[in-house]
């Protein structure tokens, strides 16, 4: 058999799909991928606020967040098998209020998505410059900063678990941190550029390597971030119960899959915060429209051929949706494992010593779920696998936002259909979009508030793209890869669920929105 481990654009013919599973396991990689830069902003980060804020109460949702997008995650990736088609120019046939030549209302929504999605990754170069902003402090400023500020965490972990405090105990204090370099006009304490300036670094850097990468880079750097940061999480979730204070006691871990929800107070809305969170978890909407750009990538819809009605053309469709479905489920099962012990975390450490990961704060905030395992060497532990993985979002992303971005323009008519165009679009943007995050965290410097921001839109998002697969599902599948009523059954449980979700979203902003 051919290698079929190239990318589409090195331009192999037709190639008969891997039978045997180590053969399969070779030809995945899109959803590894996708795995890669959905850790970062939903696991990371808007999994443990919600932990943080909830509590266990809301386990239930965060997996049933990662498990129930699968199905349409599928499907789309089935039509871009068939039809060779991106995911922009297949949700473009989907019926409904349309402009001729410009788009239609998916198209039109999704750059509303892609405005909340782009300010979503100024949150997590954020989070970048700030986990090297911890780890690497620039400027005298910020070294006295991250003293000041880990004496205040510490403090506050002592008292929660009523012990005296630490001989080792940063000695700045904010007192003096304010009096040596004062504050803003609002009476608030300044903060160093630190975290700022390693942004702009990781920014340029990026933009670099992607006009200069291609897939093969993409898939390889994605995969060993994740899986490095992934496997010490798991770990530190497991050393964890051998603290008295902070393990997961079976009765919670139980509670939590009972569907329930937790009280709101005055300073917090913790089912605003995993409503939002639901839209990124998982196959957040974003991942949903970018994983049959990389199945394109990959080759799967190259391997399987122009669809001419053979029963040569069916037997590789056949065996290439096999190993689709294997890449998507694979990775399901990798970053909802990875999920669940970041939310766990959250629950069990942050909830119980009442923090929350907060603006200049976030990342520092994170690293407090080491600190019960890994002591002292808590904050370089997690510093190390916090740089792995919001990076891994970050690189990500942004080759899937130039990819979807370039599709965008040839669908709504702002450059020529032929891919050549494209493909230069793709690399121009895959320079610039790394540098547009950077200027929009420089602007609001919020991280995790960015990345909710996109988790809503998001959320926003799914019930449309839940109609989007049903009606590929119905309207252009081929007879041999029509599936069976059991997996009707659970697409339609899918679409429910992310119908609900997407409602739930929009009343509890409008809510909000009135409250204010």
């Amino acid at each position: 058999m051919a290698q079929p481990a190239a990318a589409a654009t090195d331009d192999l013919g037709p190639v008969d799909p891997p039978v045997h599973t180590m053969g399969i396991i070779r030809c995945i990689g899109p959803g590894l991928i996708v795995a890669g830069s959905i850790v970062g902003s939903g696991e990371l980060i808007a999994t443990t606020k919600t932990g943080a804020e909830a509590g266990f109460t809301l386990l239930w949702l965060i997996i049933l967040g990662c498990v129930v997008k699968v199905f349409a995650q599928v499907e789309l990736g089935r039509y871009a098998l068939i039809s060779g088609k991106t995911t922009l120019l297949a949700l473009d046939e989907v019926p409904g209020p349309r402009i001729k030549g410009r788009g239609n209302w998916l198209v039109w929504y999704w750059l509303v998505m892609w405005m909340a999605s782009i300010s979503q990754l100024g949150g997590i170069v954020g989070g970048v410059g700030q986990a090297l902003a911890i780890s690497a402090p620039i400027t005298e400023m910020g070294r006295d900063y991250n003293l000041a500020a880990d004496a205040t965490q510490l403090k506050q972990i002592e008292d929660f678990q009523n012990i005296e405090a630490s001989s080792t105990r940063p000695t700045v204090s904010w007192e003096e941190y304010t009096a040596k370099y004062g504050t803003h006009d609002d009476g608030s304490r300044r903060v160093p550029n630190d975290a700022k300036i390693w942004a702009t670094i990781v920014a340029i850097a990026t933009s670099i390597v992607l006009v200069l990468g291609r897939y093969n880079l993409i898939q390889s750097l994605s995969t060993i971030l994740v899986a490095s940061f992934t496997a010490l999480t798991v770990l530190n979730l497991f050393l964890l119960q051998g603290q008295d204070d902070f393990r997961v006691k079976l009765a919670e871990f139980w509670s939590g899959l009972v569907p329930n929800l937790p009280e709101r107070t005055e300073q917090i809305n913790p089912v605003g915060t995993a409503l939002a969170t639901f839209g990124i978890i998982g196959v957040g909407a974003a991942e949903l429209i970018a994983y049959p750009y990389w199945c394109l990538e990959k080759g799967y819809a190259q391997f399987t051929g122009q669809n001419d009605e053979s029963p040569q053309w069916q037997q590789r469709a056949v065996g290439w949706m096999r190993v689709m479905r294997f890449d998507a489920w694979g990775a399901m099962i990798i970053y909802t494992f990875a999920t669940v012990a970041f939310y766990l975390l959250g629950a069990a450490v942050l909830h119980r010593v009442g923090l929350n990961p907060e603006k200049d704060d976030m990342v520092r905030t994170l690293a407090v779920m080491f600190r019960p395992v890994f002591s002292n060497w808590a904050a370089a532990v997690f510093l190390f696998g916090a740089f792995a993985v919001l990076y891994s979002t970050f690189f990500v992303a942004n080759a899937a936002h130039a990819r979807t971005f370039s599709d965008a323009l040839r669908v709504v008519g702002l450059i020529d259909e032929s891919e050549t165009t494209r493909q230069r679009w793709i690399r121009l943007l895959s320079g610039i979009f790394p540098i547009l995050c950077l200027v929009i965290y420089i602007a609001f410097p919020a991280p995790a508030q960015l990345v909710l921001l996109s988790g809503v839109t998001q959320g926003i998002m799914l019930p449309m793209l839940a109609a989007a697969a049903l009606f590929f599902r119905y309207r252009r599948c081929v007879p041999s890869l029509t599936p069976g009523k059991i997996w009707d059954g659970m697409l339609w449980l899918s679409a429910i669920a992310m119908l609900i979700t997407g409602t739930w979203t929009v009343i509890v902003e409008v809510e909000k929105f009135i409250g204010k």
